[in-house]
């Protein structure tokens, strides 16, 4: 293959994606005003105009593009991770996982009740703002019905959304930083463990000292029915994914059994079985297209030597491996706060980060794990993200954003863990690799 000549004009596709997506969603104060493939076809539009190859080369190189392995594999995840999502939540599972924990959760652990449930959920279902769609307008109902602090309530809320959404092994920002590493679930999520369990194990710490300063009491609240095998489904997807059984295998699994169990309790027909995974199917259709497009809107600015210029920019910074990972932290979070989106700012680096990774000879799962982190702490941060504004809506102006971020502890401590982690680890090579 031959070297690309870095060229800074040719990440003008991308500077207009992310000007079109960050200015319509400023504009429209919602920042998901706008799909973002739109956003995306936009930057392609560009490209097709800016760059001099034959048009024929140009829509060969973006088919290619699109239709790059890993990009591919991406996709079909994404459609099973969101059949399971639709199939588990229509038997029932959701509500049952709420509701068991809500019918456990003494007074004194209201704080740290609500950061659990948000984090199992969230890592259950794979998504954030699903938990907090699901918990906010509870936990605002039990802040209206105890002297409970709803600043501290939703910041734990948010926390445990976070914590679960960068875990969860059907995360988008999980399956992005997965495959764009070339790196096993199973193995991303053990080398992500380690630097969120001192955060979270901090943050239980913290919730559970200010449950005990509370002076209140227990509130009578009905109590709502459940299943423990409806929520099987969710464990045994969590268990075969951390064993490290191939994540289709372990998606079709969570679909069939999801199935079963909503068939035996009439929850749904075989035919209307068949129907939610569709629907699961077509609620993917956003983040489907957007790395599909992303895909070859990247084929064509790596193409033309857009991705060799931040390369020798980023490398120019990069003077160990220890910065080669902050480097990468940097890198990413810079772009989630262009486009306020965890999974498109993964996608975007994602092929950078892998450059950088393998020159340095860093280790897959570690950068798989940094890439995802950082994103999901500054999406948590960012006063025009999805999760942020979610909560805030909810409270309707009670508490400010202020107030939200000063109280989410898991998000603070998982920064503070995850600078240590990097900064104090003993870095091993991998592969080395000689630097060009």
């Amino acid at each position: 293959m031959t070297s690309v000549r870095p060229n800074f004009k040719a990440l003008l596709p991308f500077f207009v994606f992310i000007f079109t997506f960050l200015s319509v969603g400023t504009i429209q104060d919602d920042f998901y005003a706008l799909p973002a493939p739109i956003a995306v076809i936009a930057g392609i539009f560009v490209a097709f105009i800016i760059f001099k190859q034959p048009i024929n080369t140009k829509i060969d190189i973006l088919l290619k593009g699109c239709g790059d392995s890993k990009i591919l594999t991406m996709c079909l995840i994404y459609l099973l991770a969101g059949a399971f999502a639709t199939v588990t939540k229509a038997t029932g599972s959701v509500d049952s996982i709420v509701h068991l924990g809500m019918d456990l959760i003494q007074v004194e652990y209201i704080y740290l009740g609500v950061f659990v449930i948000a984090a199992f959920l969230s890592i259950s279902t794979g998504t954030s703002v699903g938990s907090i769609v699901a918990l906010a307008p509870i936990v605002v109902g039990f802040a209206d019905a105890g002297n409970f602090s709803l600043a501290i309530l939703c910041g734990a809320l948010l926390g445990g959304a976070m914590f679960g959404d960068n875990l969860s092994v059907i995360s988008d920002t999980t399956i992005a930083a997965t495959q764009s590493l070339e790196v096993e679930m199973s193995d991303k999520f053990k080398a992500n463990i380690k630097i969120a369990i001192p955060a979270a194990l901090l943050t239980i710490g913290v919730l559970v000292f200010q449950g005990f300063l509370l002076e209140t009491q227990p509130s009578e609240t009905e109590s709502q029915p459940y299943s423990i095998l409806k929520i099987s489904p969710y464990l045994m997807v969590i268990l075969l994914s951390v064993i490290g059984l191939n994540v289709f295998v372990t998606l079709f699994l969570g679909i069939i059994i999801g199935g079963v169990l909503g068939v035996i309790y009439a929850d749904f027909s075989i035919i209307e079985y068949t129907q939610l995974i569709y629907t699961g199917f077509t609620g993917m259709t956003e983040i489907f297209l957007l790395s599909l497009l992303t895909g070859g809107l990247a084929a064509l600015v790596a193409y033309n030597g857009g991705i060799e210029f931040i390369l020798i920019k980023v490398k120019s910074l990069i003077k160990s491996m220890k910065t080669a990972q902050f480097g990468i932290a940097v890198l990413v979070s810079s772009i989630n706060v262009a486009v306020a989106n965890n999974t498109v700012a993964i996608i975007i680096s994602g092929s950078i980060a892998k450059s950088i990774n393998d020159e340095y000879a860093l280790e897959n799962k570690q950068t798989a794990s940094i890439l995802d982190v950082f994103a999901c702490i500054t999406q948590g941060f960012l006063p025009y993200g999805a999760q942020v504004l979610m909560i805030l809506s909810f409270t309707k102006g009670a508490i400010s954003y202020i107030d939200l971020v000063t109280n989410t502890w898991y998000l603070i401590l998982l920064l503070i863990s995850s600078i240590l982690f990097i900064a104090f680890r003993k870095t091993h090579q991998h592969n080395p690799k000689p630097i060009m």
